[in-house]
C-alpha cells in the first residue's frame, strides 16, 4: 500500500510509485489508483519519458462557420478591451490589431457572399456591426482623452 506521511505544514505526501526502493514491483496498489488508471483513456496514458498525446477534441461541437465568426469576433472584442483578461483585469485596447481582426471578418464576408445560409449571413453581419460600432466609440473616447 502507498506510504503516507503527514507533516505539520498541512501537506500530505503519498508515494504512488509502482516500484519499491529495492526495484521490485509493488503488488498492493490501492483500489482508487487502479480505478483511476483503468478510467483514463488509452490515448491519455503514456510511458515515462514519452510525450503526452494531445486530446483529440477540446470542444463539444464540430468546427464550423459559426465557431470561426465567434472566435474572430471574441478576439476583436478582447483587442478592443471589451473583455477582461484572465484574472479579471482591464486590458488596454490594441486598436491596430482590433482593426485587422475586423478586417478579416470583412474579408470573410466578401469571400463567402452568396454561399452562406441566412442564419450564417445574419450572424456575420451582426458581429461586424457590433464590432464596428464598438471600434468607432472607442476611437471617439480616445480622441476626447487626447484633447
Amino acid at each position: 500500500m502507498a506510504k503516507e506521511e503527514d507533516s505539520s505544514s498541512g501537506f500530505r505526501v503519498v508515494d504512488r510509485r509502482p516500484f519499491a526502493a529495492d526495484g521490485s514491483r509493488k503488488e498492493d496498489i490501492p483500489d482508487e489508483e487502479q480505478k483511476e488508471a483503468q478510467a483514463a483513456p488509452a490515448q491519455e496514458r503514456s510511458e515515462p519519458g514519452e510525450p503526452q498525446q494531445p486530446r483529440a477534441q477540446y470542444y463539444d461541437e464540430t468546427p464550423g462557420f459559426e465557431m470561426l465568426v465567434s472566435y474572430l469576433s471574441t478576439t476583436a472584442m478582447f483587442q478592443l478591451g471589451l473583455i477582461p483578461g484572465p484574472s479579471g483585469e482591464a486590458i488596454p485596447a490594441d486598436m491596430p490589431n482590433a482593426k485587422r481582426t475586423v478586417d478579416l471578418l470583412e474579408v470573410l464576408q466578401k469571400k463567402t457572399q452568396g454561399n452562406l445560409t441566412p442564419g450564417e449571413s445574419r450572424l456575420l453581419e451582426e458581429a461586424l456591426y457590433e464590432l464596428r460600432m464598438s471600434f468607432i466609440a472607442l476611437q471617439k473616447r480616445q480622441a476626447r482623452k487626447s484633447q
